[in-house]
């Protein structure tokens, strides 16, 4: 490995995160958590399922009120992978959400599709080789994405709750746009996965647009390999998102909107011959989010997939 590649990987890595600006803790319509892809040669197919919790019209103080609504979102999602030669990735997104709210005043349901996305990626950096007598590999996958609005979105959910973030949604009924960055270093079997996202979201055809949005994680991983059959990969690290504020009407900031969130994250891998299993816990340990009117909660994944 050349100090060339290694010099251009960092100010990539890095250029890439103060320019960036996600949904509040990525509940509702959501944020684009990848984390360690499965492994797999050519595609891989699979499903993930992923839980997330909210307190919101919280007071001015983050305190709790008779207003304070619980609210949960989880949701189920086709994604896959295809690989077309050594340079060319795309994934696709396909969810369906489960959203809940339950407080003293009103509580209510919306169950549905949410909006799909596909993101292409061009590997940029490939390289093998060894290190004193370990082996040493690096990849580096660039790209960008597009969401299209098939999840339902309802404008009177903004109307009737103006103290909340309009996060209450199946989608956002815009088209947005995503630039993604892929890095992962392993010496042996031990590895560093780093993962950035950055959604820039444009005007819905009710005055609405949601904030920009930038997620990004780092997680170290050891791979332990047995009887040439399994390979279980526990994975420990950290995911940041941050987020600029919803905008009404070309130019009314929404102050019920925006912030960031920082979360401690645990997890494992599970890879064999024929199938791929995972799940992480995130453990919220620093947020400001919507000027204190919001708390997230920790999130679950789970996740299957099916190399072919």
């Amino acid at each position: 490995m050349s100090i060339k590649k290694i010099i251009t990987v960092f100010f990539l890595m890095v250029l890439t995160l103060p320019s960036l600006a996600c949904d509040i803790c990525g509940c509702g319509v959501g944020s684009y958590y990848i984390g360690i892809l499965p492994e797999y040669n050519k595609r891989f197919l699979g499903l993930r399922y992923q839980y997330k919790s909210l307190q919101t019209h919280l007071g001015p103080q983050g305190e709790r009120t008779p207003l304070t609504a619980d609210e949960t979102y989880q949701s189920a999602e086709l994604w896959g992978g295809w690989n077309f030669g050594k340079k060319f990735r795309v994934l696709a997104f396909v969810p369906y959400n489960f959203n809940e709210r339950n407080s003293q005043e009103a509580s209510g349901k919306k169950n549905g599709l949410g909006d799909i996305a596909v993101m292409g990626y061009y590997n940029l950096i490939n390289h093998s080789g060894t290190l004193g007598k370990k082996l040493l590999v690096q990849s580096l996958w660039v790209g960008a994405g597009i969401k299209v609005p098939t999840g339902k979105y309802e404008p009177t959910e903004r109307l009737v709750v103006q103290e909340s973030p309009n996060n209450f949604q199946l989608g956002t009924a815009s088209t947005d746009f995503t630039v993604n960055a892929a890095y992962d270093i392993r010496y042996n079997d031990l590895g560093l996965n780093l993962n950035a996202n950055y959604k820039l979201n444009t005007e819905n055809r009710y005055a609405y647009r949601y904030g920009n949005k930038f997620t990004a994680n780092a997680l170290v991983y050891y791979k332990f390999r047995v009887a040439n059959t399994l390979t279980l990969a526990p994975n420990a690290g950290i995911l940041y998102e941050t987020a600029e504020k919803d905008v009404e009407n070309k130019k009314y900031a929404v102050d019920v909107s925006g912030g960031y969130s920082f979360s401690a994250v645990a997890g494992v891998e599970l890879t064999m011959k024929r199938l791929s299993v995972g799940a992480n816990y995130q453990n919220v340990r620093s947020q400001d989010l919507a000027g204190g009117r919001v708390y997230a909660g920790n999130r679950l994944m789970v996740h299957m997939s099916i190399p072919f």
